[in-house]
């Protein structure tokens, strides 16, 4: 206080200080750019003959200009955040610096190629464990070579690993057949959990997989159903279909938190009896509804995937649906929204490897700058599968 505020208005006396009151806010300092020189000592012999120089540390792109952290905040700004290159050139230049789209883009190609290493050892920890969920999506490839810039090539998205060590990978591939499972999962054993695309049937017949399926696929039809029907329609099979698997997820939100063993002896003592009364309703229901409708749809659905559906129960580190696999690809759905489109095959599948390794990373805790920027600054110096292998996620985590 000053002047006048430091007298009583009672008696006039002088105010002595008793304490502090303390009050935050957060503040933000805008991105700096700053210059790296590394300065290398040459060396010369009196014959004049024999000149050399030191050696430059490795570097994630040689000769470029960029450096590990310039190359994190690229990656995860457009594959985290989900901005364009073409939006990372301008804001760049708000900052002083002048570097073209085209640039940005081929160091992308480079980051993604040069992490190969880590997606190859990421993949065999995937198919090494007997757990995989699956799903695809569409991807616009300019230009590819034997197809029209207009067509629609895809995008395929596995996850699974060992318990406490989650993968999430992502493949380019030009088609959506079957021969793409075929060979994204060659040598894998175990659980293949999908929506109820046909086209996962023949690796599971091939390899001998057990197929689960995707209750929230079945739930999503029923609600459709009743969405149709409007707000002043009848309470009927397709209320009552909904009501069903609301009453399964109501099982596995008790679940949730248990560990495996315990979630499967929750299901079978609640989750079964619910199966076994909805497994006559849908027999009773079927031939009772037009199968063009909502509500058919949603029956034959149901009806289809009946046995795929009920694998869960039977091992408690199932999960009812595939919802973590949809959760993993909607990081690219949210950024194909902004970007649209990759140019070429090699900045798909660039962007397939960078997009698998931020996700793995998200999905073991890790922060996704600062786990790429040790990748971009240890990888290049890595010379060995140990020196490789010490850098994923789960060994970041508790470095």
């Amino acid at each position: 206080l000053a002047g006048d505020d430091l007298n009583c208005p009672h008696d006039g006396q002088m105010l002595k200080v008793i304490g502090e009151v303390a009050s935050e806010q957060l503040d933000i300092v805008p991105a700096t750019i700053r210059v790296i020189r590394h300065v290398r000592r040459q060396y010369a012999c009196d014959c004049g003959q024999c000149i050399r120089t030191a050696a430059l540390p490795a570097q994630p792109i040689p000769k470029s200009m960029a450096s590990p952290g310039l190359l994190a905040h690229i990656t995860v700004s457009k594959y985290q955040d989900a901005l364009p290159l073409y939006r990372q050139e301008t804001i760049l230049q708000r900052i002083g610096v002048d570097i073209p789209r085209a640039t940005l883009a081929n160091w992308m190609i480079k980051a993604g190629q040069l992490v190969q290493p880590l997606i190859n050892l990421l993949r065999d920890q995937l198919l090494a464990h007997d757990l995989i969920q699956m799903d695809e999506t569409t991807v616009q490839v300019l230009k590819e070579s034997g197809k029209a810039a207009q067509s629609k090539s895809y995008l395929w998205l596995q996850r699974g690993g060992p318990a406490g060590h989650p993968v999430v990978l992502y493949d380019y591939d030009p088609g959506r057949g079957q021969a793409v499972p075929l060979r994204l999962l060659a040598g894998f054993k175990g659980y293949l959990q999908t929506d109820g695309y046909d086209g996962y049937n023949a690796v599971v017949a091939a390899q001998q997989l057990t197929h689960v399926g995707c209750m929230a696929h079945a739930r999503r039809r029923f609600s459709e159903a009743v969405k149709a029907q409007g707000k002043n329609g009848k309470t009927g099979k397709a209320h009552q279909g909904l009501a069903f698997i609301q009453k399964l997820y109501r099982v596995e939100t008790e679940a949730r938190h248990l560990q495996p063993e315990q979630r499967r002896e929750l299901r079978q003592e609640k989750a079964t009896p619910i199966l076994q009364q909805l497994r006559p309703w849908l027999d009773q229901s079927l031939p009772q509804v037009p199968p063009g409708s909502a509500t058919g749809k949603a029956l034959q659905y149901l009806h289809n995937e009946w046995d795929k559906l009920v694998v869960y129960l039977e091992d408690g580190r199932l999960e009812i649906d595939n919802n973590r696999a949809e959760n993993a690809i909607r990081p690219f759905v949210t950024g194909r929204k902004n970007w649209m489109f990759s140019n070429s095959v090699a900045g798909v599948n660039a962007s397939a490897n960078l997009y698998s390794l931020i996700e793995t990373a998200k999905a073991n805790g890790l922060e996704p700058y600062a786990y790429l920027r040790q990748v971009y600054e240890q990888l290049p110096r890595a010379d060995s599968v140990e020196a490789i292998e010490a850098l994923l996620p789960w060994h970041r985590r508790t470095a």
